[in-house]
């Protein structure tokens, strides 16, 4: 979301960081280009206005200017006060009462249902709660029945609720059905509506006051920039909201509403939306926010989706077979599938400090989730006992395996070749001594292929396929780099149709 606002502060830190020595001049040109980023970001005017009055105050100070570093000086200024726009520190749920109740408002069409669903799957893994879904949307048609079919799909219990009943009726009944099955937190999911339908405001004026919600979330789409801080505001004065949740972040808005809706409405963001997945729901650590938006990466985040998709019991597995070096090309393809889950490679690129220039750099190059699926397709189409003892794979298999997953003979035999040799490196590796530590290259090297920049970033191998550039980048086991381009593909499927032909013509003879 914050790609293009990343991007412009990224150019007007780099300039400060090249002075050797700042002054109050060169500081105001700096910050009148950080307020014009801003604005362009549609980051309300009031809210920019004073930051970067804060930033003038606190950049400007002698100890700032006299420092032996004050490029680094202004840039941490900026990042504390970005933090502190976004509230400081991470809030969190309030899940007091027996049960606790959450009431889930916003516009239609801001993603409060799927929104309910995302949290009740967030509450019983990570909170080990035993949530209860209420859909109490009577007006939107089959809103209820979304509801429903979103709760089955998670083995979730959901409330029966039927579109001819009073929503305040659902909510209260739907309560007291919770106490008596013993949930112990309820997420009411209300209808969208506009903040100026006075009739749907009271109704959920009324379903506050029967329910006595501990926190009440005001869904936001945050694609609709300054809009979602203005109506966030009215519900606010309405009904005192206790927090936020802001969905598509992984949009490509400018990311205003994210960094105007704690100053407008005084409301912490609690939650945000990463993705279409059930899962894609996250706790919002403004540090972490501000992070991103200066580039800096989110590397914590990155260890949390993996500890979140990784079993550890099925990881102490892997571990003794890769030092067993009886790593298998089904292994190797449960490890892309836990790579898939983590999000696109373009998204964890965002999450790594300092990787931000290499995404630049690699400009119109092509993450390699295609080549990922392709590689799949092929380990797909062999039986078991050939995932198992690739050994077993000769010409006519290859060919079968060829036809199954849409690929050449040529790609399959490179597959087999480059994870031969990755299990013979592993031999080698290991040893009996465990995984060594991987040797760093030293500085001013790059790998061939790798475009400026990315020198240093050696040591792990590509997968099959990755484009020029990315056979460094890691993720995949070590060896299994380079696939055969595409003209030596065109190449070796001209001389397979000679050999053909030329037997031909013996066999007439």
């Amino acid at each position: 979301m914050f790609d293009s606002l990343t991007d412009r502060l990224e150019d007007v830190f780099r300039k400060i960081r090249g002075q050797t020595r700042l002054t109050e001049e060169n500081v105001q040109t700096a910050l009148r280009e950080v307020r014009l980023a801003l604005l362009e970001a549609d980051v309300n005017f009031k809210v920019v206005k004073d930051f970067v009055e804060r930033v003038r105050e606190r950049a400007s100070g002698q100890d700032v200017l006299k420092s032996l570093t004050p490029g680094q000086q202004v840039v941490k200024i900026v990042h504390e006060e970005l933090i502190e726009i976004l509230g400081g520190q991470a809030t969190d749920l309030d899940l007091s009462g027996n049960p606790a109740v959450i009431m889930v408002v916003g516009l239609q069409g801001s993603g409060k249902t799927t929104t309910c669903a995302k949290l009740a799957l967030k509450l019983r893994r990570e909170f080990k709660r035993k949530p209860y879904l209420v859909p109490a949307d009577v007006y939107r048609p089959a809103a209820i029945d979304q509801l429903h079919k979103l709760a089955a799909q998670l083995d979730l219990e959901a409330y029966p609720s039927t579109p001819d009943q009073n929503p305040v009726d659902i909510c209260a009944a739907a309560l007291a059905e919770a106490k008596r099955t013993g949930h112990d937190v309820v997420l009411l999911d209300t209808a969208g509506r506009l903040h100026i339908d006075e009739v749907l405001m009271d109704e959920l004026a009324a379903i506050k006051a029967g329910c006595q919600p501990g926190e009440i979330l005001f869904v936001a789409d945050a694609m609709t920039g300054q809009d979602a801080v203005t109506v966030a505001a009215a519900f606010n004065e309405r009904l005192d909201i206790t927090g936020v949740v802001l969905t598509k972040m992984d949009g490509d808005a400018r990311g205003g509403a994210a960094l105007s809706v704690r100053q407008v409405t005084g409301k912490p963001i609690k939650l945000v939306g990463t993705g279409e997945k059930v899962s894609d729901l996250e706790l919002f650590y403004p540090d972490r926010a501000a992070s991103r938006i200066l580039g800096m990466g989110d590397i914590l985040t990155l260890i949390e989706k993996a500890q979140t998709d990784v079993n550890a019991e099925e990881a102490a597995e892997m571990e003794r077979k890769l030092r067993k070096a009886q790593f298998t090309l089904e292994d190797f393809r449960t490890q892309m599938r836990r790579i898939k889950k983590l999000g696109s490679l373009e998204g964890l690129l965002k999450l790594i400090p300092g990787m931000s220039q290499v995404r630049k750099q690699l400009g119109e190059v092509q993450m390699p989730e295609k080549e990922m699926d392709r590689v799949e397709a092929i380990i797909n189409s062999m039986t078991k006992a050939e995932r198992e003892t690739p050994k077993l794979i000769n010409t006519s298999r290859r060919e079968r395996i060829a036809k199954g997953s849409g690929t050449t003979v040529l790609e399959v035999s490179q597959l087999l070749k480059n994870f031969t040799q990755m299990q013979k490196m592993m031999q080698r590796m290991m040893g009996g001594k465990g995984m060594p530590a991987m040797p760093k290259m030293p500085p001013g090297m790059k790998m061939p292929g790798m475009p400026p920049g990315m020198g240093g970033m050696g040591g792990m191998g590509g997968m099959p396929g990755m484009p020029p550039g990315m056979e460094g980048m890691g993720g995949m086991p070590p060896g299994m780099g380079g696939t055969p381009s595409r003209a030596a593909i065109e190449s070796a499927r001209a001389a397979a149709k000679k050999k053909k032909e030329q037997r031909k013509k013996r066999k007439k003879r």
